[in-house]
């Protein structure tokens, strides 16, 4: 302890106790008046303090590394063994989505393109059942639900597809079917200011529902620019989907490849 050296060197100024400082306290600095103990065990307080968030640091960079490590294998898993006809089925299939993904985007915001497609009868369907699905959660939600369930359902497969079938290129095509009923909800956002669009039935125009959300939301002159947003948001999620399923394919070429030489 400092009182049993009175010739200690001050930890903090350097300055070394002579002689003629015997009438200062031998725990205090002559000329920085610190005590040194207390500065030794407030530096050493918070050096450890120091060293405890530096070590909180390390480990939640160590488990964040871990987490989007285990996410990257989870989402480019592929099969053990490959099959020559299955993968070029695939192939095939991912070019068929890409020339009708260009096809939907040079067309842009098209009712007769868009409404025409094989694909607008699937959304219909389930736009149809998420205004029943959403009833229980009152009146505007019932009629935001046809367009939010389209959307969203796509991503309940896609999860199914990741977690429990390990079948990456069919969650990519999942993928590619929530951009697509983005574009899909686009021509009906549009018509919301004049409500021409032909709907289910016999439903008149009291029935549309991007006209009755947007004039509750006192937002039917931004009808254009939705339409748009949702017409680019679900470009780029197809985007999204085409490019997840190129790389799977791609590491699926790479591993025929290899078992081929190998055997």
């Amino acid at each position: 302890h400092f009182q049993h050296q009175p010739m200690i060197q001050c930890p903090k100024c350097g300055y070394t106790r002579q002689n003629k400082d015997a009438n200062v306290h031998e725990g205090i600095c002559p000329a920085c008046g610190i005590a040194y103990q207390k500065w030794l065990d407030r530096q050493l307080s918070t050096t450890g303090t120091q060293d405890k968030l530096c070590k909180n640091t390390d480990e939640e960079i160590t488990e964040s590394t871990s987490l989007s490590h285990q996410l990257k294998i989870l989402l480019t898993d592929i099969p053990d063994n490959i099959d020559p006809t299955a993968f070029w089925a695939r192939a095939l299939t991912l070019v068929g989505l890409f020339i009708w993904s260009c096809y939907f985007a040079m067309h842009g915001v098209d009712w007769e393109i868009i409404g025409g497609s094989f694909m607008h009868n699937i959304d219909l369907a389930f736009h149809e059942f998420g205004h029943v699905f959403f009833r229980p959660f009152g009146e505007f939600m019932m009629i935001l639900g046809g367009s939010l369930f389209q959307v969203l359902l796509p991503l309940v497969p896609l999860a199914a597809f990741v977690i429990q079938q390990r079948d990456n290129f069919a969650a990519s095509v999942m993928l590619w079917w929530c951009g697509q009923s983005f574009v899909d909800v686009a021509p009906y956002i549009k018509d919301a200011e004049y409500r021409a669009l032909p709907l289910v039935g016999d439903a008149g125009e009291d029935s549309h529902d991007w006209g009755n959300i947007l004039t509750r939301l006192d937002a039917v002159s931004s009808c254009y620019t939705l339409a748009k947003v949702s017409f680019t948001i679900g470009c780029l999620v197809m985007l999204a989907g085409l490019l997840w399923g190129s790389y799977i394919l791609l590491l699926q070429y790479r591993a025929m490849k290899n078992n081929s030489i190998q055997q």
